[in-house]
């Protein structure tokens, strides 16, 4: 089934995957409405039970998004105003969105395009993409590429990036681990589809156990996250352990059979 939201993004469900696509020409640029949308179309993603993974993609093969719309902001969009319930993008803000959302990247991630790859836990793109945050040149922060590059990618790469703005073709982006793979524009999808599809089998509770951990051990020494988990302390951690997916891993491992995951 699928679903048109208002002009420029389109949403498609296909089994238990979400398929996500911004298509604003010329170059994907996200402003204040538009991030409202987005934000809408994901915490549709988050809060429906039956959807398990979600892909991020754009229209077009020259960008996948220039970020930060500059035409709207100077029309009165305010850098400060009202992105919407997920903040800019609609999802690197977005709380609690436990489950996997993986970037399909095919032209130039820029600025809050490339933030917004960033926030996704996976990253595919053709080999004809490439990453750059020019905000240095404005004069202004890339404030989530700030906090997150550092920690994806060698600090002295990430601050290269950050302090010169210059561009990172997708080959050097795979060198550095910054993207999972380079494939060619035209097997992109079906490559991410593959990935999906494998995902969308897998075990929700799990999915949303690790993303929860890795989220909490951010800010948290090793310890003090070990006895989080441990104590079931996190609530996807406490869902996990009570549930009849964590007794069907067992037994499906000793019955030397695929398991079958409920979600419950």
């Amino acid at each position: 089934m699928e679903e048109d939201m208002p002009d420029v993004i389109t949403t498609t469900r296909n089994g238990a995957i979400f398929e996500f696509v911004l298509d604003r020409p010329k170059a994907n640029a996200i402003d204040l409405a538009t991030s409202r949308l987005m934000g809408d179309a994901f915490r549709e993603f988050r809060d429906d039970p039956d959807l398990r993974v979600a892909i991020v993609s754009t229209a077009g093969d020259k960008f996948f998004s220039a970020g930060w719309d500059l035409k709207a902001a100077a029309d009165g969009d305010a850098v400060d105003g009202d992105y919407g319930v997920g903040g800019f993008g609609g999802i690197q803000e977005l709380r609690g969105l436990n489950k996997p959302v993986i970037a399909a990247v095919n032209g130039m991630a820029v600025g809050g395009g490339f933030e917004l790859a960033l926030s996704c836990d996976m990253i595919y793109c053709s080999d004809h993409s490439s990453f750059a945050l020019p905000e240095i040149k404005a004069g202004t922060l890339a404030d989530a590429a700030t906090i997150k590059l550092p920690k994806r990618i060698p600090y002295h790469v990430a601050m290269e990036m950050l302090f010169t703005g210059r561009w990172m073709q997708a080959e050097e982006a795979f060198h550095h681990g910054l993207v999972n793979a380079v494939l060619p524009a035209d097997k992109l999808m079906n490559h991410v589809r593959g990935i999906a599809r494998d995902l969308a089998a897998g075990p929700p509770l799990v999915f949303a156990s690790i993303k929860e951990v890795v989220r909490e051990a951010e800010a948290m020494a090793f310890q003090d996250i070990m006895n989080k988990v441990t104590r079931r302390q996190l609530p996807s951690v406490d869902i996990l352990y009570d549930s009849e997916d964590n007794l069907e891993g067992a037994k499906a491992f000793a019955e030397k059979r695929d398991p079958v995951w409920k979600g419950r």
